[in-house]
């Protein structure tokens, strides 16, 4: 495609696995001490500490024991010295000894509570010759590259986000092949026939589905050559084949419309004659227009700079962002 002349052959993308493309083709994360364990000693004065019990008193006599006003009652038979019995208040290591075994078992219990909680917790031992699983942040499943020769940008479908201005042509110098260009302008157009010129191309657009075109013009380091490079989103391959297809010859009338800029120089651009053409990147459309800054009809020789300026403009910039739409189907 192009003019004069039959147009440039572009080669489609190719997987990373695919055989190279011919030279020179392009492809556009213890208690205290002093009180028992249970509160003060119960036979303990007001006047000082408590005191282990003692033996009983030698037993009164009976006489001291009696009545006057009863003088029928017998005496009560003297006490016995009582033998000491153990009594929780008790100060001293037999006082303690219960509180020692209840605190031991509790020990013993707690301690196994915290064994077996670690045993459940704890990893099992890989048996000899199984390798651990590797860990993984999600369980999502990863999704398959479709294959192909666009793999993901074969169609939306699979390639679902929108493309953007600063995706696509992000850098206002831009160089390939040792040339340089230099973007003086851009724009994004959801009617993608206000990008275009020629009844059959608008209605190839709104056919295969076309949801957005994005333009930019560039201009070379001489200033002589001037153009704009644009690229439609399209529902599938097909649809953008199609469109890349629409007005093909010498004497084209379906064209990418030239984007002037507020500069002095691309401000000429849609002027004269042009080189204009178009290929498709899977649901892609990629089109050209490239002309000289006075309009004049470019000679054989003139039309082979005018082919090597739109290829490397648009190989710079836009060719980058497809083939990793390419690879992901994400943005990059």
């Amino acid at each position: 495609m192009g003019f004069p002349g039959e147009p440039p052959r572009r080669q489609p993308y190719v997987q990373p696995d695919a055989s190279p493309p011919a030279q020179g083709e392009h492809w556009f994360e213890p208690a205290p001490h002093g009180r028992g364990p249970y509160g003060p000693d119960p036979t303990a004065t007001a006047a000082g500490p408590s005191q282990p019990p003692r033996p009983a008193q030698q037993h009164q006599q009976p006489e001291q024991l009696q009545q006057p006003e009863q003088p029928e009652r017998r005496a009560a038979p003297p006490e016995q010295p009582r033998q000491a019995m153990w009594s929780p208040y008790d100060e001293g290591p037999r006082s303690r000894r219960p509180i020692f075994i209840a605190a031991g078992g509790l020990g013993v219990l707690v301690a196994g509570g915290i064994g077996l909680a670690m045993l459940a917790n704890s990893d099992p031992t890989p048996q000899p010759g199984t390798a651990s699983p590797p860990a993984r942040a999600s369980d999502a499943p990863i999704p398959n590259n479709p294959g192909g020769k666009f793999g993901f940008a074969a169609s939306r479908a699979t390639d679902r986000h929108p493309l953007g201005l600063k995706e696509v042509f992000r850098s206002r110098k831009v160089t390939f092949d040792g040339q340089s260009y230099l973007m003086t302008t851009s724009r994004l157009d959801k009617k993608c026939k206000d990008a275009v010129v020629g009844s059959k191309l608008q209605k190839a657009l709104t056919a295969g589905k076309c949801t957005q075109f994005l333009r930019a013009s560039f201009r070379d380091a001489s200033g002589k050559i001037i153009g704009t490079v644009g690229v439609a989103n399209l529902k599938t391959s097909a649809a953008a084949s199609k469109v890349a297809s629409v007005g093909a010859g010498k004497s084209r009338e379906e064209y990418l419309k030239a984007l002037p800029g507020k500069d002095k120089v691309t401000k000429f651009l849609g002027t004269g004659e042009a080189f204009a053409g178009g290929w498709s990147h899977g649901h892609y459309a990629v089109m050209v227009w490239f002309q000289y800054k006075d309009g004049h009809l470019p000679k054989k020789t003139e039309v082979k700079k005018l082919n090597q300026a739109a290829f490397g403009a648009t190989d710079a910039t836009v060719t980058p962002a497809l083939e990793s739409r390419s690879l992901t189907g994400k943005r990059p």
